[in-house]
């Protein structure tokens, strides 16, 4: 009877093991390097894989947006029904965690399994900048911000069909995705200080002050010899054609701007860092391209290791007076050697003060470390950029070639000085973490954000007036006092811009106003902002359409296809 008992029970368990076999090979993706980013296969429950494997199919799937929430739900309960009846059918004593991993298997289809690697993207969290009293801070003091990182990502994530995770969207980065027609800098300040008052749109009891910075453009054949150190992360988490894939054909179109006095050094990392292609001229187009066409992506991600190499071959090749850089290509995965943010901070720290600077240009989603690519930027003397799709890297690497490659200034900060006999409360819109403590602005020390050439940054206070009604009347003229601290590329010592806000009592508004506060409306609603007040995604739409000027790239549009395509997602679900 016994042995009865155990050929009964190894036969049920076979029936199970062939049944969910087949169910298990129907589902999973069919490429091995995005199960895995090792060069190994493991489809298999998160009791049974090594913890350092992290193997991305087991991961808990995140929620979806509610447009899809339905279709997937039908989706799972479907293949629910088919494991608990092949379960029903071979043994019925199946432990209930056995069936709740073998879940987690089974709903994983091609179509989920994006879906599923969301769930390990990683954003610093961040606190909304709230409104303070002038009596008691008069002053706030923050660096300035040309990253655009943020915008990109939010964008990947509605033409996906999600909502963008509140910490993804930093209000700044979406405003400073566009450029405005903000008025030269003369003289010998390479930056220059725009300013505008008019009613916030959210919320008409207040007003809105756009600070507008306007950085000095060099034209391209102007600019200084480069040399450039191209630091690929080849690791098993960039496989595929929007990673690895897409960073060849970004970096191409880089080296299609390069001249003969310009260089290029490429670095690769993955379980550790080696030289691909010693620096060389740029004459040499051919040789670049094919240096990384070789390039293939496999193993963990020394990411430190790596970065270190890149600032080594960057001071070895150092040009004085030149534009030194290394652009890093990855989807901040890091996993061997240097891998914490903090580590990783102090290594870029060290590094900036070789007059060095960096560009982080992140790739992929699914397993993307938003917040460790956003410190190595910040701290780096850096800036960041998204790369969704060729186009993008068409933006950032050829229409904005000046601004995303040469620094014309650096450390920059800004102070506002209010008048508490003009303002009641005033609230930065975005920057939450780029705040910088008072003190700082005067501390040369202290490390801030840098500005290209052409640049331009943008940056919204809501401000309540003193008086009362709050209408645009104010009793005097002069409402604030911007402060501007920056440094030139090649100096430690800092200089200071100060100008005045004086009330403007006309109702003429530039477009660019419309715009860009059109789109920190739309920042705020994505973040669901306590501040968003009156704010609608109809009224985004329509004020940005006042602010349709200057256009030729059609960013402006795209963007007002944007704001209808979250509209439309959001109305499907009442």
């Amino acid at each position: 009877m016994k042995t009865k008992t155990t050929i009964i029970s190894l036969l049920t368990a076979s029936i199970l093991a062939a049944g969910l076999f087949l169910l298990v090979i129907k589902q999973i993706p069919e490429t091995k390097e995005v199960i895995n980013t090792d060069s190994t296969v493991i489809a298999i429950c998160p009791a049974k894989v090594p913890v350092e494997e992290k193997p991305l199919i087991c991961t808990p799937p995140p929620v979806p947006h509610p447009a899809q929430a339905e279709a997937q739900t039908q989706k799972k309960t479907k293949a629910q029904v088919e494991v608990l009846s092949i379960v029903e059918d071979a043994a019925p004593i199946i432990a209930e965690e056995e069936i709740v991993c073998c879940e987690a298997l089974v709903t994983t289809s091609s179509s989920d399994y994006y879906d599923q690697e969301i769930n390990r993207n990683e954003y610093n969290q961040l606190a909304e900048n709230k409104f303070r009293k002038v009596k008691n801070e008069p002053l706030s003091t923050f660096s300035i911000d040309v990253d655009a990182a943020s915008y990109g990502t939010i964008r990947r994530y509605i033409n996906e069909g999600q909502n963008p995770p509140a910490d993804a969207v930093r209000v700044e980065e979406l405003i400073n995705y566009f450029s405005y027609s903000y008025e030269q800098p003369v003289g010998k300040d390479p930056v220059k200080i725009t300013t505008e008052i008019g009613p916030c749109p959210w919320n008409k009891e207040n007003q809105l002050v756009r600070i507008g910075l306007k950085a000095k453009e060099i034209p391209s054949e102007n600019l200084p010899a480069s040399n450039l150190v191209f630091l690929v992360d080849v690791s098993g988490s960039m496989y595929g054609p929007d990673r690895l894939g897409l960073v060849k054909s970004s970096l191409k179109l880089l080296i299609n701007n390069l001249r003969e006095e310009d260089r290029v050094a490429i670095v690769v990392y993955a379980g550790e860092a080696g030289v691909v292609l010693p620096s060389t001229s740029g004459s040499n187009k051919q040789k670049i391209r094919e240096a990384l066409d070789e390039l293939t992506a496999g193993g963990s991600t020394a990411g430190g290791a790596g970065i270190q190499l890149a600032y080594d071959i960057a001071r070895k090749n150092y040009i004085r007076e030149g534009n030194n850089r290394v652009i890093l290509c990855t989807d901040g995965d890091f996993n061997v050697g240097v891998s914490s943010s903090e580590g990783l901070e102090r290594l870029v720290e060290k590094e900036r003060k070789s007059g060095v600077f960096l560009t982080v240009l992140g790739y992929g989603m699914g397993n993307y470390k938003d917040n460790k690519i956003q410190v190595l930027a910040e701290k780096g003397n850096g800036n960041h950029a998204y790369i969704d799709n060729i186009q993008e890297a068409n933006k950032t690497l050829v229409h904005e070639f000046g601004g995303t490659m040469y620094a014309v200034a650096k450390d920059v900060k800004l102070q506002i000085v209010f008048n508490p006999k003009q303002v009641q409360e005033y609230r930065l819109v975005g920057y939450e973490s780029r705040l910088l403590n008072n003190k700082d602005f005067n501390d040369d020390t202290k490390d801030a954000g840098e500005m290209g050439a052409g640049h331009t940054v943008t940056a919204f206070y809501e401000i309540k007036p003193n008086n009362a009604p709050r209408t645009m009347q104010f009793a005097e003229p002069e409402l604030l006092t911007i402060r501007l601290r920056y440094k030139a590329p090649n100096s430690d010592v800092s200089q200071l811009i100060e100008t005045k806000l004086k009330a403007n009592n006309s109702n003429k508004l530039s477009p660019d106003f419309y715009f860009a506060s059109a789109v920190a409306m739309f920042g705020q609603l994505l973040r669901n902002s306590e501040y968003k007040g009156t704010g609608s995604y109809n009224q985004v739409i329509s004020l940005a359409q006042s602010g349709l000027v200057n256009d030729r790239q059609g960013y402006k549009r795209e963007f007002i296809r944007l704001v209808e395509t979250i509209n439309g997602l959001t109305a499907a679900t009442h």
